[in-house]
């Protein structure tokens, strides 16, 4: 049995630090888009007027969002969700200037799609279905267990997964760098 570390109350052992350019509006789209529910006596600003540390809960999970200072790299989050319903979660998300990056599609059970938020991160967004039958990754066929490869045990649904997420990383940029030119 796993034993794990002490936390404070809606903390989970990993949580998200998201840095970003525009964070008030980050703070916005992610209460909008997955309900989430601003901490407010967590709010830092800084002296800059940025902000430096803002914690949101979504679920029983915490997200950090700050103000990426303007000599910090770009560094997009990549966050996986699990939302009730994917199609309204999209809806959502895509209202307020998300790009969809992986239409919904059946994922061993889940139902599985990624977003791009107006600041460049991504977002996997997962229905979870205990019910279903899903087939374990321990139990592919013996030829893909041999030989580890992902042209082993690809499917149609799984190459669509694996080349939206390809696309998606080859396109992004820098929001500041798109905004110079």
């Amino acid at each position: 049995m796993t034993i794990l570390p002490a936390r404070p109350a809606g903390s989970n052992t990993v949580n998200p630090f998201i840095m970003t350019d525009d964070a008030s509006a980050l703070i916005a789209f992610v209460t909008d888009v997955f309900g989430a529910v601003n901490v407010p006596e967590a709010l830092t600003v800084d002296a800059d007027g940025l902000i430096l540390h803002s914690e949101l809960l979504i679920g029983d999970s915490m997200i950090t969002i700050a103000d990426r200072k303007p000599d910090w790299p770009f560094t997009p989050a990549f966050t996986r969700v699990y939302v009730d319903d994917v199609l309204a979660t999209l809806a959502r998300a895509e209202q307020l200037g998300a790009r969809i990056v992986t239409r919904p599609t059946e994922f061993f059970g889940d139902v599985f799609s990624r977003f791009q938020d107006p600041q460049g991160n991504l977002w996997w967004v997962y229905r979870h279905n205990p019910a279903a039958e899903t087939q374990d990754w321990g139990q592919l066929d013996a030829a893909a267990d041999a030989d580890n490869s992902w042209e082993s045990f690809t499917s149609p649904e799984l190459e669509y997964i694996h080349s939206t997420l390809v696309d998606a990383m080859a396109a992004l940029k820098d929001p500041r760098a798109s905004s110079s030119s």
